[in-house]
């Protein structure tokens, strides 16, 4: 491609509205444009690497035996309503009407329609294992997009299903290793570094669950890790193992004034005891309308994802303090365990074996000291309701854990029934019996795949791409497009264009130093510079992006040279 042929746009500053450099650098280097917050157009750059992404994943799918389907993105609301996520996925779902006032959702994601369309072609067990998979846009309706494509309300998805039969679990545990094998695949191909890690399933049902994580300051997933024994999960349903905390049985049950003492930092002051002394009272509300009371020890947090699933419903939030005292008469701040009514109460194995512990009162400036569990109240149920910290203790090992960010760019779940039997599919078995299929699923964010490989390879100067997805392998930018640098520059690059070699020929009538700047800015893995004072010592130079490396080639040599160089480095990621 001539670049003066080239939709180009690059810009010397940063947008004043990115954060992250895969934002920045994205924008500068002209291979995304906003249209409005969170939605953004892929520039004809952008979107050669968008294309060379699919692809990886489209080999790697297809490897392991997926059959690639084009699905629509409208899809009729009432699929939704039969999966039951109409109502549980809440307002990240964009629902619109037709003209004839029939609901209709744009696609977030696939298994209702991949399950409602197989469901006249699954019928003997013979039709399984079988999977199928989608490339194509999504849409949800982020509350607050930002980083650019890494959290948008648009993107592109490779959303992968497997169907399989109910008495064959071999069969979905085969396929589910396969894929996060080809995802290791993929993403080794598109130059990432990635940690597999044990998450939470969501509202997307199933038990087991895998995300493929880049390590990343901007990461907004919290990862925990145990460098000795290699357990590694998203905090969201990470464990660790329970301290044995040594308590004292300081006397009977004792009410005491704590006037305006509401937070676990002023009542550690006001009594002199640490935190650990403390039983932390939480009030939630449920999707489903009811309040339920989340214990945990005063220096730990409560994992509201492990209490939702714990509770077994869509959606939890904390409690309105108004409604909290209307309904149930506690006060803010005042809250605790004992003499509730009207609600369960659901405690943490950390408290389990408080003595002498503080709380709550349920009146308004009073708390309970000398609190002993099981003595003087009773949760409905103990269960591991904690987040996981920095420091806590690994669940396998008992080493000291740690924490870090992440960019989740793919994961898989082993889905069960839920979608089968929503949409009453079945197939007969070897007994003629009707049976409920399994399935799993399995997912990559596309841009943001693109956008993470930029978080971990660039420098000052811009992008540095693998050579696997770069948008072309080399860049010749000749100083003057005049002359004998012109016949070489064209000769060149018509030479490596007809070995299959993808080649950018700067012939733009621009200072040097503007195109040096705009080829390390588009981080072309290979530049070969074009100069008089080079030619006329029969010499043209060829730089290595990544390493900064410059060596100076015969002209006559320079187009094998260079194609055995791109090619030895593709073979590398294949």
């Amino acid at each position: 491609m001539r670049i003066s042929k080239l939709f180009f746009p690059t810009l010397k500053e940063a947008p004043k509205d990115a954060s992250i450099q895969s934002h920045v650098l994205m924008v500068r280097a002209g291979l995304i444009k906003k249209v409005s917050s969170g939605i953004y157009s892929m520039l004809p750059l952008g979107n050669r690497v968008v294309k060379k992404v699919e692809n990886i994943i489209r080999e790697e799918m297809n490897r392991i035996g997926g059959n690639e389907f084009l699905l629509p993105v409208l899809i009729p609301g009432d699929m939704w309503k039969q999966s039951d996520r109409w109502f549980s996925m809440g307002a990240e779902l964009f629902r619109l009407r037709d003209r004839n006032l029939q609901d209709y959702v744009l696609a977030p994601t696939h298994e209702e329609v991949f399950t409602a369309l197989l469901k006249d072609h699954i019928k003997s067990y013979r039709d399984l294992p079988l999977t199928v998979y989608h490339i194509g846009p999504k849409f949800r309706d982020e509350i607050r997009p930002r980083f650019g494509v890494m959290r948008s309300k648009t993107f592109t998805m490779k959303d992968a299903y497997s169907f399989h039969t109910s008495s064959d679990s071999e069969s979905l545990d085969a396929t589910y290793n396969d894929m996060a094998s080809a995802y290791r695949k993929i993403f080794q191909r598109c130059g990432l570094n990635t940690i597999p890690v044990a998450a939470d399933s969501g509202t997307m049902g199933g038990s087991a669950s895998e995300e493929f994580m880049v390590p990343a300051r901007v990461g907004e997933e919290e990862i925990v890790q145990c460098s000795s024994c290699g357990y590694v999960a998203n905090r969201e349903r990470a464990e660790c193992q329970q301290e044995n905390m040594e308590y004292e049985n300081t006397g009977e049950l004792e009410l005491i004034h704590t006037p305006g003492v509401k937070t676990i930092s002023d009542l550690t002051g006001f009594l002199d005891r640490g935190p650990e002394q403390l039983i932390k009272t939480l009030l939630f509300k449920t999707s489903e309308g009811g309040y339920i009371i989340a214990l945990v020890r005063g220096d730990l947090e409560v994992n509201e994802t492990k209490l939702k699933n714990h509770l077994g419903v869509p959606e939890i939030e904390k409690a309105d303090p108004d409604d909290v005292l209307k309904s149930l008469g506690i006060p803010l701040g005042f809250a605790g365990p004992i003499g509730v009514t009207g609600t369960s109460v659901i405690g943490d194995n950390s408290i389990k074996n408080v003595r002498g512990g503080v709380t709550g009162a349920n009146r308004k400036d009073y708390h309970y000291k000398n609190v002993n569990a099981g003595r003087d109240f009773t949760p409905e149920t103990y269960t591991d309701l904690r987040l996981v910290g920095e420091g806590d203790r690994c669940p396998r090992c008992g080493k000291r854990l740690s924490l870090f960010r992440g960019i989740e760019l793919g994961h898989i779940f082993k889905l069960g029934d839920k979608y089968t039997r929503a949409f009453d599919v079945s197939y007969l078995d070897e007994a003629g019996e009707a049976k409920t299929p399994l399935m799993g699923c399995y997912g990559i964010g596309v841009e943001r795949t693109v956008a993470a490989v930029i978080e971990q390879n660039h420098d000052e100067n811009g992008i540095i791409w693998p050579i696997s997805i770069s948008p072309y392998h080399v860049i010749i930018l000749p100083i003057k497009y005049t002359g004998r640098m012109k016949e070489v520059s064209d000769g060149l690059y018509d030479e490596l264009q007809a070995v299959g070699i993808e080649t950018l020929l700067d012939d733009r009538e621009l200072r040097p130093g503007v195109k040096f700047k705009d080829a390390d800015l588009i981080g072309i893995p290979y530049r070969i510079n074009i100069g008089d004072k080079g030619l006329s010592e029969e010499s043209v130079e060829l730089v290595h992006r990544r390493s900064g490396k410059k060596e100076q080639v015969d002209p006559g040599e320079i187009g094998p040279f260079v194609r055995d160089k791109v090619e030895q480095e593709l073979k590398s990621f294949s």
